[in-house]
């Protein structure tokens, strides 16, 4: 079975990087993000315009967004980008790449999830690629009011396909616990390993297929993080 890392082994993994092999975090994003728009573009990039509406959380996993945003831009898609939440929050590496699509004059939407639900439902397209960049692997319990029902509506909405990024919003990296509300992908972009909870059968019905992106991390960080306590 492929390799798979816990929440904590992927967070050891993170701040060695940067700690140890003195790796910029802004890289490792990078790297990230690319690996995971490249993959996207190869799968659903033959449409003349293909489309993508990427719904980003204030966490690294938004961030992630940010940079896959840039990319599928230069790959020449339509590209509309959803901010979630307080934007006093984003976390510095999330402020820096939201800084760079906005200078790039992106469509960007920052507001809350119910005002985004209903934006999402006006702009939506059949051809669109939903790509979910909302909750990351900190995620633990149940996604909070309104949230969920933006969830929901990612769920039901009329679209090409969806990508969920790193894990599917509302999963529990590490138990595989859904949430009341937890996003249903068709391809889930996990970025340096599985995460435990993919090993079970039962998660796959939110993944789908998974495809792994490495962020740059030395190989022998990841072995040495995957022996350590979870």
């Amino acid at each position: 079975m492929p390799m798979s890392l816990t929440r904590e082994q992927l967070r050891r993994v993170d701040e060695e990087a940067v700690s140890r092999y003195g790796m910029s975090s802004l890289i490792l994003m990078e790297n990230a993000g690319r690996g995971a728009a490249e993959i996207i573009h190869a799968r659903y990039g033959s449409l003349d315009q293909p489309r993508a509406i990427i719904i980003c959380g204030t966490g690294n996993n938004g961030g992630d967004g940010c940079v896959i945003a840039r990319h599928l831009h230069n790959f020449q898609w339509q590209v509309t980008v959803f901010i979630v939440g307080d934007l006093s929050r984003l976390t510095p590496d999330t402020r820096t790449n939201l800084s760079i699509i906005e200078k790039m004059n992106l469509t960007i939407t920052p507001a809350t999830a119910d005002v985004i639900s209903e934006k999402l439902a006006a702009s939506n397209h059949a051809q669109d690629v939903i790509v979910d960049c909302l909750l990351g692997t900190g995620f633990t319990g149940d996604v909070r009011s309104p949230a969920d029902t933006l969830i929901r509506q990612i769920n039901h909405i009329e679209k090409r396909a969806t990508v969920a990024i790193d894990l599917p919003s509302g999963l529990d990296c590490d138990t595989g616990k859904a949430s009341d509300a937890t996003v249903q992908a068709d391809i889930t972009i996990t970025f340096v390993a599985r995460k435990k909870a993919f090993d079970l059968p039962s998660v796959e019905d939110y993944t789908g297929h998974v495809a792994v992106v490495g962020i740059g991390a030395p190989r022998e960080l990841i072995t040495k993080c995957q022996t350590l306590p979870g």
